[in-house]
């Protein structure tokens, strides 16, 4: 009986000895390959540094085919009202890239303004209000449309100059938390200054827009666009003749506030006199490929029809009129007074204020009165285009006017008698 037993024990012995080399072995592979703890690290890395290319690709290299027009959609898909401190991802969305007609370009520049006086930034306002009296400096302004100017603690200062070095070199992650925090403090503008939003990267500006809209209200929004977004925007386009897809996402949020974005961005860029066709087409195809209240878009369809020609204002009436609004009478009349102006303009107006009339035509001719039809009839005999005049022609003499009464044929009246039969 000894026997069995200590075969018994031989073997479970061997069985031992094996599962040890085993472990060995498995020890020994897991050393050739990295640990876990180090692999997120190099992914992390190689994430930072695929969004830095990304983002030196977008700023510098023009010249390079682009890519195809990606559809941006029309909504935001992101909770704007969360406060989370974790980084949003910014979406892959890139705009198409769009050629700028150099003969439309000249047309445009003869209607621009000469003598406009350049835009007003944030730095602007605040060295206003720091230059002028201390007890003008001290006083407590009730008007969110102006600049309160406090005494700031050094140590809060100091803590937002450490924030705009963070702003100047961000790529990508978490935002420091004090920045976050600008938009509740009531001197959000002053706080803001401190940061040096001209020289934030692309990335934080569109991290700053998507606080900035989600936390505002619609006038403050308002003048973050004005004095921060929009110069940012110009200056971009001037250097690079194209703009950045982190900026051009900032965009696409400042829509979230579309009052904001109609009162602080697309009227002070017409107004200035000096909107470029470039600026014009990239800000444009922001509005043409997100849905806007129509209350909004009417209210900037009929300030754009009243407002002195650039040129430009022919591209946002195009794009506004495109999306097929039911447009109340009392804008679809300032659109046309707004063309009527023109019978006696002597200058070559652009191809571009054609296609906007023909585009009116094709859309809201039934919205049109008779007197209106026959002004407008009247207006192209005077301006006209060996291409576009004869179209907008036949789409006005074919148009049913809303002041006419359709009358249909009275049905005949049933004999009842041949209904017994």
């Amino acid at each position: 009986m000894a026997l069995p037993s200590s075969a018994a024990s031989g073997s479970k012995i061997a069985s031992l000895v094996q599962v040890k080399n085993r472990q060995k072995r498995h020890r020994a592979d897991e050393e050739e390959y990295v640990a876990p703890n180090l692999t997120k690290k190099i992914l992390s890395q190689a994430r930072q540094q695929q969004l830095e290319i990304e983002d030196e690709i977008g700023l510098s290299d023009s010249k390079k085919p682009k890519k195809s027009k990606i559809n941006l959609g029309s909504g935001f898909s992101d909770d704007e009202n969360q406060s989370s401190d974790d980084e949003e991802p910014v979406e892959n969305v890139y705009y198409e890239n769009i050629k700028i007609n150099e003969d439309d370009e000249r047309a445009l520049q003869m209607f621009m303004a000469k003598d406009a006086a350049p835009m007003r930034t944030l730095a602007d306002i605040i060295m206003e209000k720091l230059t002028e009296k201390k007890t003008e400096i001290e006083t407590q302004f009730s008007d969110v449309g102006s600049i309160q100017l406090q005494d700031l603690d050094p140590r809060i200062k100091t803590m937002y100059e450490g924030v705009r070095d963070v702003l100047a070199k961000y790529r990508s992650g978490k935002l420091p938390k004090a920045f976050k925090l600008v938009p509740t403090l009531k001197n959000w503008e002053q706080i803001l200054y401190i940061t040096d939003p001209p020289k934030w990267s692309a990335a934080a500006m569109y991290q700053g827009t998507r606080i900035f809209a989600s936390n505002l209200k619609e006038k403050m929004a308002q003048r973050f666009y004005n004095l921060v977004l929009l110069p940012r925007i110009r200056d971009d386009l001037t250097e690079y003749k194209r703009l950045n897809f982190h900026l051009y996402q900032a965009l696409r949020k400042a829509l979230y506030k579309p009052a904001g974005f109609m009162k602080g961005i697309l009227l002070p860029l017409l107004e200035s006199g000096t909107c470029t066709l470039r600026e014009a087409t990239i800000i444009g195809s922001v509005i043409a490929n997100n849905s806007i209240p129509i209350l909004h878009s009417s209210a900037a369809i009929l300030k754009i029809a009243e407002m002195d020609y650039t040129g430009a204002n022919s591209i946002f009436l195009r794009i506004f009129l495109d999306k097929k609004y039911a447009l109340p009478y009392r804008v679809v009349d300032g659109v046309v007074f707004h063309f009527l102006r023109f019978e006696r303009d002597t200058r070559e107006l652009p191809v571009l204020w054609h296609q906007a009339l023909l585009t009116f035509v094709q859309r809201y001719k039934s919205d049109i009165s008779s007197e209106q039809k026959e002004a407008l009839l009247g207006l192209l005999r005077k301006q006209s285009h060996h291409s576009i005049t004869p179209e907008i022609r036949r789409e006005l003499q074919h148009a049913k006017c809303r002041d006419i009464e359709i009358t249909e044929p009275k049905p005949e009246p049933m004999d009842i008698k041949s209904l017994d039969t």
